[in-house]
């Protein structure tokens, strides 16, 4: 057996993952293990105690009234998350948190959920949901396939890249064409899907940066991907 252990945080399973982002966490866990390492998988509500050691953190994506839910606890970890974000721990936050993640979310009736500014952007709710499949293209990952659902509109700061160029689908708000955002090893998008299990690029690069900084080495696994690989093709090829 392995001695060399990742240990990965679910933000806030119970209030923020109603649109299959369990699904991510159960990605990053078995592909971790498929590169030779433990996992270990700790989920954070409100109130629990924050964990020592964490070396990825996934967050999903949920309702206006789970992101009220756990505003207070979120700004109580800020600092923590920060400190995280700074120092290159991994992350990977889907709709609900990516939108918080950022400076604030701009509800429909005005009511203003604060950030917590990790991410230069922010959110205002929009008069129509954005919904359907989607394709993005980024220099690194190369396509990114998923499955958009959101209302809300997120418009990037200048100090921070959007995740993808829209190909096909309407991104972060319809209007320009990025999707998602990356600061350094943290990553949010509204990809749902799940997106990690047809984007098996995005998963290797959280899991590498988690070894690397925990490490100082990655040396990874070929991965018989063809599931995945073909899963892409179907998604890529279907309808808006």
């Amino acid at each position: 057996m392995t001695e060399k252990q990742l240990v990965i945080m679910q933000l806030y399973p119970r209030d923020m993952n109603i649109y299959g982002d369990w699904g991510n966490v159960l990605t990053i866990k078995k592909r971790a293990e498929w590169h030779g390492y433990a996992t270990k998988v700790i989920d954070y509500d409100p109130g629990d105690a924050f964990p020592q050691h964490v070396d990825i953190i996934i967050g999903g994506g949920g309702q206006d009234s789970g992101q009220i839910k756990i505003q207070d606890d979120l700004q109580a970890i800020a600092p923590k998350l920060k400190e995280l974000a700074d120092a290159g721990t991994p992350m990977l936050m889907i709709c609900g948190l990516y939108q918080l993640f950022g400076r604030f979310f701009k509800t429909a009736t005005g009511d203003i959920i604060p950030g917590i500014g990790i991410m230069d952007h922010e959110t205002h709710a929009g008069p129509a949901r954005l919904i359907g499949n989607i394709v993005t293209t980024n220099p690194i990952f190369g396509e990114i396939v998923g499955y958009e659902n959101h209302s809300g509109q997120t418009f990037l700061g200048d100090t921070i890249e959007p995740l993808g160029r829209v190909q096909k689908g309407a991104g972060n708000n319809g209007q320009d064409d990025s999707e998602g955002a990356i600061y350094k090893n943290v990553i949010g998008t509204y990809m749902h899907g799940s997106l990690l299990p047809k984007n098996p690029a995005i998963a290797d690069f959280l899991i590498e940066q988690a070894a690397v900084k925990k490490y100082g080495d990655f040396t990874p696994t070929v991965i018989d991907d063809r599931f995945a690989i073909e899963a892409r093709k179907i998604a890529i090829n279907r309808p808006r």
